[in-house]
């Protein structure tokens, strides 16, 4: 029983130190510092600024369930930087420990452009 607590204990740590680093990955192709992807409240802030969104809603995330909302609202946003569709939205939001490395590994590149 403890040996599979262990095994258990190492499968999850390794999926978050994975998305920890599908995130530090997509801050850094949107010309953010990686690191902020890690640090609470700020890595929300640094996601306003990739989806071009004023920084109080980072706010705007913490009301229930309209914070569900602004939040997809954000993501939405940030892939559509990237050159991606609202399907891949859908994907991240469903699917997103698939659809989050696809995103931090493909060759997409940011335009801040694309969000006017």
């Amino acid at each position: 029983m403890l040996l599979f607590i262990g095994i258990e204990s190492f499968f999850i740590f390794s999926f978050i130190l994975l998305l920890l680093f599908c995130y530090w990955k997509i801050f850094e192709k949107a010309g953010q510092p990686g690191w902020a992807s890690i640090v609470p409240i700020y890595n929300m802030i640094v996601m306003c600024r990739i989806a071009k969104k004023p920084g109080y809603w980072v706010l705007l995330q913490f009301i229930p369930y309209i914070g569900a909302i602004f939040s997809i609202w954000i993501i939405n946003r940030m892939v559509k930087g990237f050159g991606k569709s609202e399907g891949f939205t859908v994907g991240l939001i469903f699917l997103g420990f698939i659809f989050l490395p696809i995103w931090a590994f493909d060759n997409s590149e940011y335009d801040p452009n694309r969000l006017d």
